[in-house]
């Protein structure tokens, strides 16, 4: 393999991976050589190796082959000179200047300004305004936490960009879990462990993301613990985020949970129509300057904000994709051509149902207890809602007639067929029955 393919792989990683993890994982990576479909890779440690090959393999090896390398497992290794000097290994950095964000890189884009506020993140919003204005410590830590494409992250990076610039004499680390533990690891190894206190303990404000991935590593806990506690101690502050409440973080030391509990931790909920809608638009109104001849009809954003509901990033990325595709092929961005462009994305963003779900939402609209629906009981009252759930389970889900019978007290997978053919027969002749299920489906899919 040529020096000139692997830089495009490379270039190939770091767009598919991100600039954080490329910096810590893929960079220290040294090409040695490709044998028999195996490629071998000098590192610095058996840590960056093993780590690379559980987290980052596939897609290292998926990217060599889109570049015409013949290439089915990788191998890596630690020469003795890599050993006694890294050769690619990046440098535990000192904050350099005063004026510094030192750490991990910030995105330029992550600004309060481009932050879309509506009802489920203003919490968080303003509790991020309110660390980022600096002054007294009032909240210590201040904990950010929900899934992905909620705006953690960008609530990080905007918290730095607003303190350097009101006060660039801060010393502020912003970094990711994962990169906290690769400098640990580094400095056990190097043994530089005065270093890395000296670091991480004289820094104003410590900003440390997805912390989850700390879960079950003792050492790097127990160096976490101490940096915070010593901050916290030195009126320092500290802001944390995470995919899940400190509580429901697996392999956490109870210590660390008590400790992450003791500020102000605020969740962010998944986004709600309105909130989508206005991420869409702000997106087009920067778009607009870059594709400044495309048109796009009315009702598809309504359309793709009610459609992806789960993440805001897929959903940038659908109108990303949706503008530079009209782009191409020089076309309107209508309804037709979205659905079109997007189907897989659409595909993958439709909701899924649960057995639970439906079971409530019958028993809600028939005025009916959820026990007595699914109980024994055989009364019309309660045998017709049921039918009518166990339709929508069939139909709405992918559980089997077994699953789905488990779930309505135990019923056997033969209760379950009758009650689907018998709705089935219903719904042909009695238009009440007909508007029911429609209505209940539409409420379902919401």
């Amino acid at each position: 393999m040529t020096n000139d393919i692997w830089a495009k792989v490379l270039n190939a990683l770091e767009g598919a991976l991100g600039a954080n993890n490329y910096s810590n994982w893929i960079e220290p990576l040294e090409f040695a050589q490709l044998t028999g479909g195996v490629a071998t890779f000098n590192v610095p440690t058996n840590f960056i190796g093993n780590y690379v090959s559980q987290n980052f393999g596939d897609q290292i090896i998926y990217q060599l082959n889109k570049h015409g390398e013949d290439v089915q497992r990788l191998q890596f290794s630690v020469p003795s000179q890599s050993r006694a000097k890294p050769a690619n290994k990046p440098a535990i950095r000192k904050v350099a200047s005063s004026d510094e964000v030192s750490g991990s890189p910030l995105d330029a884009r992550f600004t309060f300004e481009t932050f879309v506020v509506g009802k489920p993140n203003e919490l968080a919003h303003a509790a991020a305004r309110r660390v980022a204005e600096g002054g007294p410590v009032t909240f210590n830590p201040l904990f950010l936490y929900g899934g992905v494409g909620l705006g953690k992250t960008h609530l990080m990076h905007a918290i730095a960009h607003e303190l350097k610039q009101r006060s660039p004499e801060l010393n502020v680390l912003y970094l990711s879990a994962e990169q906290f533990m690769y400098r640990f690891i580094t400095a056990l190894r190097e043994r530089k462990m005065m270093d890395f206190k000296q670091l991480f303990r004289s820094v104003d404000v410590l900003m440390v993301d997805d912390v989850q991935f700390i879960g079950g590593k003792d050492s790097t806990q127990e160096e976490f613990f101490h940096t915070f506690n010593a901050l916290v101690d030195g009126q320092k502050q500290i802001i944390i985020s995470a995919d899940r409440a400190p509580g429901e973080i697996k392999d956490l030391e109870e210590r660390i949970k008590s400790r992450l509990q003791c500020g102000l931790v605020v969740d962010l909920h998944p986004t709600d129509y309105e909130l989508r809608l206005g991420v869409l638009q702000s997106k087009v109104e920067v778009y607009a300057a870059q594709y400044p001849d495309l048109v796009i009809a009315p009702g598809v954003l309504e359309f793709l904000a009610h459609r992806i509901s789960t993440n805001v990033r897929v959903l940038e990325g659908a109108l990303t994709r949706l503008f530079a595709f009209a782009s191409l092929v020089g076309r309107e961005i209508t309804l037709e051509l979205t659905q079109d462009c997007l189907s897989d994305v659409l595909k993958a963003s439709d909701r899924k149902v649960t057995v639970e779900e439906i079971q409530r939402k019958v028993s809600e609209h028939y005025n009916i207890r959820l026990s007595d629906m699914i109980g024994p009981k055989r009364v019309r009252n309660y045998a017709r809602p049921r039918q009518m759930a166990m339709y929508l389970a069939k139909h709405m889900t992918s559980r089997s007639l077994p699953e789905i019978g488990r779930r309505f007290g135990g019923r056997d997978h033969t209760t379950v067929m009758h009650g689907v053919r018998r709705i089935e027969e219903l719904k042909a002749t009695d238009s009440q029955i007909a508007d029911d299920l429609e209505l209940l489906r539409r409420a379902l899919e919401e």
